[in-house]
């Protein structure tokens, strides 16, 4: 799973750094991303283990197997991201049905739950606001298609906006990609992770390092998230991804400080860089 290092300019993170710090840093990046991502979601594999598997191709004894399968999942989809950025390939149903057959290990054979396919019956989750639980609706399954093109045209608009190295509009990209993808909850399963995935490849074609949110940080995370679907109601075909701009501050602020590990990490990297130049 050893991403192929090129010299684009869309990957100017890894500008200046020697082959062998180019390779520890996407693996640092690829791990912490994959167990974080894998976390929230109810992976046992910690860190150190998912680095493991990862490098090594080995189980964990004890550890549940589909455990294993949804980290190589993960990192897959990691390099199927780094790939489409890479090679300035377009970003289409067709690229994010592959993400969703990546992350979504698991064989499944139900017609009503499509591996690389539209979800086919409603989902829903179950939030507290303000100290009331509440169901909250996600998108009707009819209402996927013209909703998931809605979603396509704003990231078309985002991919043309994009400016090297400039923070706030990735950002800004990163939030918008992220609330409206998980607003829309297009697939039966793997919406999170595929959001938190898909929601980077801006930031990436910035020449940033992904946002990476902190397992430990899941309830803020999702609070941040729920507070604003329930702020705008479930979304239907013909209605707008993102009503109510406002709203999305407390999720930006809490991205912006997750951000903070992967930056670090790529500042390390620099910092030995540096040292080996003097």
């Amino acid at each position: 799973m050893d991403f192929r290092f090129g010299d684009k300019k869309m990957l100017n993170f890894l500008k200046d750094l020697d082959n062998d710090l180019r390779k520890a840093l996407l693996h640092q990046l690829r791990n912490l991303w994959t167990h974080t991502s894998t976390a929230i979601e109810g992976n046992t594999l910690t860190l150190g283990e998912t680095a493991f598997v990862l490098r090594e191709g080995l189980t964990i004894s004890g550890k549940p197997l589909k455990d294993h399968e949804e980290v190589v999942g993960h990192a897959k989809a990691i390099d199927l991201i780094y790939n489409l950025v890479e090679n300035q390939n377009s970003f289409t149903e067709k690229e994010l049905f592959s993400l969703h057959k990546a992350v979504q290990t698991k064989e499944v054979v139900d017609v009503y739950k499509p591996i690389g396919g539209w979800k086919k019956e409603p989902n829903s989750t179950i939030a507290v606001v303000e100290d009331k639980q509440v169901v909250f609706e996600y998108a009707p399954p009819g209402d996927v298609p013209l909703l998931m093109e809605n979603w396509f045209e704003l990231y078309r608009e985002i991919d043309q906006s994009l400016k090297l190295n400039d923070r706030k509009s990735a950002l800004a990209a990163y939030v918008q990609l992220h609330v409206s993808f998980v607003r829309i909850h297009p697939f039966f399963d793997g919406n999170g992770r595929l959001a938190r995935l898909i929601a980077n490849i801006p930031v990436l074609k910035s020449g940033l390092p992904p946002i990476i949110i902190p397992r430990e940080q899941r309830k803020q995370y999702i609070d941040a998230l729920s507070a604003y679907h329930f702020s705008t109601g479930q979304i239907k075909a013909g209605e707008v991804l993102l009503p109510n701009q406002d709203a999305l501050k407390p999720f930006s602020t809490f991205c912006e400080h997750a951000w903070g590990e992967s930056l670090a990490i790529v500042e390390d990297m620099q910092q030995r860089q540096q040292l080996r130049k003097e």
